[in-house]
């Protein structure tokens, strides 16, 4: 039995191409600029780095997220693409030639956001070929952990886990998490719990927490699922 159609998939190319190059002026460019412009304004190259990388959490990863339900019919072209990123963010920490203004040399955490969101874009299409079920957690890692990093980066300048990225977070996700009903809302709170905790990186924590909760819900209370 095929679960995917060569047809639809050719269909999917050109959305799949689109998004790629902006996925690609994304990391390549705004990122930078945002990265140059919070050292010109006195913030650290660390800090800046962390902004960098929020950038493309929420005008990437999450921006994409949200199109997958109205312009892919089927996961192989997402998957694709999140294989080619994770390998092409991968490489420079294993050659030390870092893209400074996004990647850390202590952690390779946007390695786990590529890996995170093309497995819940492909997997989780098998219980919900709306792709709503994945683009949830999608939204909490990509739009949720953005704003809590950038908050925290204002009013730290430096990676802490302070209670005012907590609650921006919680705020994001709210209405995020409302899309799917009051399994989301309820998700919502705990992907921000996930969030604060410091021992797994939270690109992890946040879409193994919200995942569980909203695929035990589609099996075991789906009256309380949207979608």
């Amino acid at each position: 039995m095929f679960f995917f159609t060569l047809n639809s998939i050719i269909n999917d190319v050109p959305y799949a191409i689109i998004l790629f190059v902006w996925v690609y002026f994304v990391v390549m460019f705004i990122s930078k600029k945002f990265y140059e412009l919070a050292v010109k304004h006195g913030f650290s190259e660390h800090s800046g780095t962390y902004f960098g990388r929020k950038v493309i959490h929420i005008l990437a990863g999450g921006l994409v997220a949200i199109l997958l339900p109205f312009l892919f019919h089927e996961p192989v072209l997402p998957l694709v693409l999140a294989a080619v990123l994770t390998i092409a963010v991968y490489i420079p920490h294993k050659t030390g030639k870092l893209y400074y203004w996004f990647q850390d040399p202590t952690n390779m955490y946007e390695v786990d956001f590529t890996i995170a969101w093309g497995l819940m874009a492909f997997f989780l299409w098998f219980l919900d070929k709306s792709f709503w079920l994945a683009v949830v957690p999608m939204l909490f890692m990509a739009w949720g952990d953005g704003v809590t990093g950038i908050v925290r980066n204002f009013k730290y300048r430096k990676r802490v886990k302070g209670w005012e990225g907590s609650l921006a977070m919680l705020v994001t996700c709210l209405p995020i998490g409302a899309i799917a009903g009051w399994v989301g809302i309820v998700s919502a709170v705990l992907a921000t719990l996930a969030e604060k905790q410091k021992y797994i990186d939270d690109n992890l924590a946040v879409p193994l927490v919200t995942v569980a909760i909203l695929v035990l819900a589609k099996f075991l209370f789906p009256a309380y699922l949207t979608f």
